[in-house]
């Protein structure tokens, strides 16, 4: 497993651009002109990129910005930001261009690791949406969910920016703090949520072995080392005898699409499909399994968050191996990308949306996710906004915040007997006892001091395995499964 230690693009360095590397990185020969913008739209212009009038309409405007625009203009910046108007009037959040550093860092982001709040983000409508936070990162951590939209970082508005722009306020180093404002589905107020950055090492795959011989593999990405880690974790449980598999893609915002294919050829019977892929000429490209299927049943854990390349296995997995899908919904990203870094020839690329993905029988789950077959959703307490620290909450309130303060009383075992937002006699009571266990001043008022210990309470019991109510069902299954089995024998 590579270890390096890097700020990874956009995304990285801060959240993971709409779509990662998403599904295929494909290079063509580098163009035979490169340079400055005359040179740059030159050589575009002899691939057929750009008629002659087209040209000159671009040239023309660049020579009238630097002819009579009142401040000194950087050539360079102009270049980019013509070419990234071309990629916003395309209308795809995953879609867009890199400057030649953040090109690099996203190229690095495909190795290993890198620092930041570890999410993957797109751009739809202006907004900027999260598609995935990384299991384990300190979004995750912290309680940023998939298609949460982020207003703002430190004070400063992302909407209406173009992504890379918008990503740059969200990057910073080790160790600062990104203040972010959210706003979330069902939540009347934007939340706020204190991220410290860090680094975020992405060791994709982690395996262990359950009682009963209960396989389990967690996928965090589908990275170019991905598939390997995959085989040797697998190989390792099977030799331990493993009787049944629960394969874990939550929070995975997919990635590499050869991987992923190598990856379910592990469990893909030979000559069945595993993914088809549409251009826009409706010609298909199916990808048939070289593999075999396995004697273990097989379960596919996944969530909101689960988009992309965990949906293409999933899909594989269910529709061509017989596995049970159990959770939530997937995030429905169902288009193929490919990043062009060799044509620019200045170091900066192109992420394009070249195609769809199909399942094995045609479905085309794009913006629809993928429907469990077993659904499974987690406590309500896992999804519960912060309290907003500005303001103290006391007997006799009614607000949203007091309803999540009661949904986080009641998780930790403190009773309040009520989630409705109105603080009552019960709710002071409970806060009390709250405060005095954790050494606080017993007044029964929610200040920052109870706000941010509750919140810390409510974090370490989310952490706690036991408390993961869609990886112990998904663990029951497999033993389900595996006793239905050697009953049927």
């Amino acid at each position: 497993m590579l270890k390096k230690r890097t700020a990874v693009f956009l995304v990285i360095a801060a959240l993971l651009c709409g779509g990662l590397l998403t599904m295929a990185l494909t290079q063509l020969p580098a163009p035979s002109q490169t340079g400055d913008g005359e040179g740059l739209l030159a050589s575009i212009a002899n691939k057929n990129g750009l008629e002659q009038s087209e040209a000159k309409k671009l040239g023309t405007a660049i020579d009238l910005i630097e002819s009579n625009y009142y401040k000194d203009i950087d050539r360079s910046k102009l270049i980019d930001g013509a070419i990234n108007g071309m990629m916003e009037a395309l209308e795809d959040p995953y879609s867009n261009y890199m400057g030649k550093e953040t090109a690099a860092q996203f190229e690095e982001s495909i190795e290993g690791s890198f620092t930041g709040i570890g999410a993957e983000v797109s751009s739809v409508d202006g907004n900027v949406i999260v598609v995935s936070p990384i299991k384990g990162s300190p979004a995750d951590k912290a309680g940023i969910r998939a298609k949460d939209a982020i207003l703002s970082v430190n004070g400063e508005s992302l909407q209406g920016l173009e992504l890379n722009a918008a990503v740059n306020k969200i990057r910073g180093p080790k160790g600062s703090k990104a203040v972010l404002q959210i706003k979330r589905a069902g939540s009347e107020q934007p939340i706020e949520y204190v991220i410290v950055r860090d680094d975020v090492d992405l060791e994709t795959v982690s395996a262990r072995m359950e009682k009963g011989g209960i396989g389990v593999i967690e996928i965090s990405q589908f990275s170019l080392n991905t598939g390997k880690r995959f085989e040797e974790e697998l190989k390792k449980l099977e030799g331990q005898g493993m009787k049944g598999l629960l394969i874990d893609v939550r929070n995975n915002p997919g990635g590499v699409l050869s991987v992923v294919i190598d990856i379910a050829e592990q469990f893909v019977p030979k000559g069945e499909l595993i993914v088809q892929v549409e251009d826009k000429d409706k010609k298909r490209e199916k990808h048939p399994s070289n593999g075999e299927a396995k004697s273990y049943p097989i379960t596919v854990l996944m969530n909101k968050g689960s988009a992309s390349a965990s949906e293409i296995l999933a899909g594989a997995l269910q529709q061509s191996a017989g596995a049970t899908l159990m959770g939530e919904h997937s995030f429905g990203k169902g288009t193929v990308q490919t990043s062009f870094d060799k044509q620019l020839g200045d170091g900066s690329l192109l992420k394009v949306t070249i195609a769809k993905w199909l399942t094995p029988n045609g479905t085309w789950i794009h913006e629809k996710g993928i429907e469990p077959d077993i659904k499974v959703s987690q406590p309500d307490y896992f999804t519960v906004a912060p309290i907003d620290k500005k303001k103290t909450y006391a007997y006799d309130a009614n607000s949203t915040d007091v309803k999540n303060a009661q949904i986080m009383l009641e998780a930790v075992g403190y009773k309040t007997g009520r989630s409705d937002g109105y603080f009552d006699r019960n709710t002071e009571k409970a806060v009390k006892s709250f405060q005095s266990k954790n050494k606080l001043k017993a007044d029964g008022i929610i200040n920052t001091a109870t706000a941010e210990a509750l919140e810390a309470a409510l974090i370490e019991k989310i952490q706690d395995p036991k408390e993961d109510n869609q990886m112990n069902r998904g663990i029951a299954e497999v033993r389900k499964e595996i006793a239905t089995k050697a009953s049927n024998k």
